[in-house]
């Protein structure tokens, strides 16, 4: 089951605040305005039930997440010691829960819990949720394996780290997502991997090596030239953003309808070219019946967004954006977010002051 709403208080940054959610929502805003601090209040309810400790209280520190204490995470101007989040999904339905924060423990125990849904029905309490952080796995000349993550729970590890074993093992599956379909040659997870690869680097091809005796698996690229390809190449001696962005790109082509992929900076290392390419990928995730929460601060994915609604891959209220932004509120800065909306032509009915302008001003300031 798929999410429309997190509610926060006095958690981090934020004192009250309500955050609507779509099939695809894009968050958006200078660094330290609260963008990671709502995706990190899903991986600490993620990590805490995968820890079986989310009935008692928070798990703080673990594989999805470091935050520290639990004053780490009370806002500093909190009138009681208590923090609440609320996830809604479907048909108005919401869960809450509230933690008291623990002076001499430093902990978070859980005060109160209100389950409207069973959480084994919400999909980021499932093997249907995947977080990519924006700190990847580069180039290297061998790969992790994981047979616990890749074969049991089809993960492909945060940083992205077993993305390889993951092709390695389901790269002849054919892909579940209708909508994403790049060539129709081949469905398989591999083939629609280089065809989305193939816009980022054209000819590429992409190749895995199982070396079972040493428990690692090998990468090798070649390209096309004319009717061949290359030699193998190591990922090392190619370009850095292939490596970097085959995480996000798999994890959107393997994902089925009701899965949720959470993913930071997918933008990190492309060229301009390839973040719109990857804009549109995401929307048509989305059309898909996937959900995505994306963390950016590329426009060219913005715009790449735009344009799959203006071509009708996906629709227009199937999308939220929202920009995380400060304002002065009686002599102190406060954190908020301003939500502009896509219209049916991909356009804008707004465009809040620091919402992807930079281009503008540059331009203001050269003529």
């Amino acid at each position: 089951m798929l999410l429309n709403k997190i509610g926060l208080k006095n958690f981090k940054c934020f004192e009250n605040q309500t955050i609507d959610l779509a099939p695809l929502t894009l968050f958006s805003g200078l660094n330290g305005m609260g963008k990671s601090t709502v995706i990190q209040s899903l991986l600490l309810l993620k990590q805490s039930f995968d820890e079986k400790v989310l009935s008692k209280g928070l798990s703080l520190n673990g594989d999805l997440i470091s935050i520290g204490t639990g004053r780490d995470l009370l806002y500093e101007r909190a009138e009681e010691e208590k923090i609440n989040i609320l996830l809604g999904v479907g048909n108005g339905r919401e869960n809450e829960w509230t933690f008291i924060y623990n002076r001499e423990s430093n902990f978070l125990t859980l005060d109160d819990f209100q389950e409207e849904t069973p959480l084994k029905e919400i999909s980021i309490f499932t093997d249907q949720f995947q977080y990519l952080s924006a700190e990847r796995i580069g180039p290297r000349t061998s790969f992790e394996k994981s047979n616990f993550n890749v074969v049991e729970h089809k993960k492909l590890g945060i940083r992205g780290e077993y993305v390889q074993h993951y092709l390695h093992v389901f790269g002849d599956e054919k892909v579940d997502n209708k909508e994403i379909i790049k060539d129709s040659k081949s469905l398989t997870l591999l083939s629609q991997v280089q065809a989305w690869m193939d816009c980022i680097s054209p000819g590429l091809r992409i190749e895995t090596s199982d070396y079972s005796d040493a428990d690692f698996i090998g990468l090798q690229y070649r390209f096309a030239n004319n009717k061949e390809f290359t030699n193998k190449f190591r990922p090392t001696n190619v370009g850095f953003g292939i490596t970097y962005i085959l995480p996000v790109v798999v994890s959107l082509l393997k994902a089925k309808k009701g899965d949720i992929i959470v993913v930071e900076n997918p933008e990190a290392h492309l060229h301009p070219q390839g973040q719109r390419e990857m804009g549109e990928l995401i929307a048509k995730a989305c059309s898909g019946g996937v959900q995505v929460i994306v963390e950016t601060h590329s426009d060219h994915i913005l715009n790449g967004i735009r344009l799959s609604v203006r071509k009708k891959y996906i629709q227009n209220n199937k999308i939220r954006l929202h920009f995380f932004d400060k304002e002065d509120k009686e002599g102190i800065k406060v954190h908020k977010i301003v939500s502009p909306q896509i219209k049916e032509d991909g356009r804008l009915d707004r465009w809040p002051k620091g919402f992807f302008d930079e281009w503008d001003k540059a331009l203001n300031e050269f003529f």
